[in-house]
């Protein structure tokens, strides 16, 4: 699959955003020409914005306002704003669904910090703003598919993670890549409970070919705004054709690995969470079928449940990636 890298956007070209409001509808039509080919080689921004105001750096938000429309990967309806950011699994603010929402405006993500580490030729500690330059965003539509078997849509921003590992020069001994959430139990108060069955910190990690593919995406903004804190602020992962708890959320280290790395949820229950985690209608989780996915929003009276597709339904593009494994034992 190839997507679409336009050039950079000077500054002086960014459109105000009192004006890119009042053209989203205008956009949302350049984007479908752009779909069809009809648009004379000129690129969309991302129609869909909100109004919510979310807080974030200024630099991220301008960053963010500049970037461009990238290739739709569904064409399905988006997940309502309210509900891609009320309901969530982020467990360092707490269990229930609601929690992330109502615990996360605690998390300071300004200034935020990256270590890029292990088998790369230039390893160091980075500014997000720093590990940014150069980078184009864009806007990706990504179906999301919890292990838990209910689902979303939603327009991330963002840039491929194989762009942001190449300037680190991976050596040849670069076989994984692992991420790691951020540690701080002061305002994620979930990491200071007794109760806690995850070790913290939250980490997870790919294996080297999954981490350059590109669909694999590092998310900054979602719906034409920063990412909200319970959405992995600043910066998360999103592997669209694995289930959710793959796209680790508010990573401040990145390290290749020659080995495979420990993963979170492998460790606490490698019965039920493989290290792989892609999305697979013919395999259950042990306590649930995964044949079926609750497509939100929906409820008891209008249920929204729909089949699940093969790796999320991005077959045609991934799964290449396993060509000869058994997705029964390696799940």
């Amino acid at each position: 699959m190839l997507i679409r890298r336009p050039t950079d956007i000077p500054s002086s070209e960014i459109t105000p955003e009192s004006v890119y409001r009042n053209r989203r509808e205008f956009m949302r039509g350049a984007i479908g020409l752009t779909a069809l080919g009809l648009s004379g080689g000129v690129l969309a921004k991302p129609a869909h914005i909100t109004d919510a105001e979310v807080a974030g750096a200024p630099w991220l938000k301008n960053q963010i306002s500049a970037a461009t429309a990238g290739k739709a990967d569904s064409n399905e309806t988006l997940t309502p704003y309210q509900h891609v950011t009320g309901y969530n699994n982020f467990y360092e603010f707490g269990y229930d669904k609601t929690d992330p929402a109502a615990h996360a405006d605690s998390l300071t993500t300004d200034p935020w910090k990256v270590e890029i580490a292990g088998e790369v030729n230039k390893p160091g500690s980075y500014n997000l703003e720093d590990l940014l330059k150069g980078l184009t965003l864009e806007e990706r539509i990504y179906r999301l598919r919890c292990v838990e078997a209910w689902s979303m849509v939603i327009p991330w921003i963002g840039f491929s993670l194989a762009d942001l590992l190449k300037r680190f020069e991976p050596t040849s001994k670069a076989k994984y890549v692992a991420f790691t959430t951020l540690m701080r139990p002061e305002e994620m108060p979930a990491q200071k409970s007794r109760l806690s069955t995850i070790k913290w910190p939250y980490r997870e990690g790919l294996r080297m070919d999954e981490a350059m593919h590109p669909l694999t995406l590092m998310a900054v903004g979602l719906y034409g705004k920063v990412l909200p804190n319970q959405n992995g602020a600043p910066l998360r992962l999103v592997v669209p054709w694995k289930y959710g708890f793959k796209s680790i959320k508010s990573i401040v280290k990145i390290e290749l690995t020659e080995e495979q790395p420990y993963t979170s949820w492998s460790a606490i229950a490698s019965d039920e969470y493989g290290f792989y985690a892609n999305v697979n209608p013919q395999v259950d989780h042990p306590r649930w079928s995964q044949a079926q996915e609750r497509r939100l929003p929906s409820g008891l009276l209008r249920p929204n449940v729909i089949p699940t597709q093969m790796f999320n339904g991005y077959a045609d593009q991934v799964a290449g990636l396993y060509s000869g494994m058994d997705l029964r034992k390696l799940y």
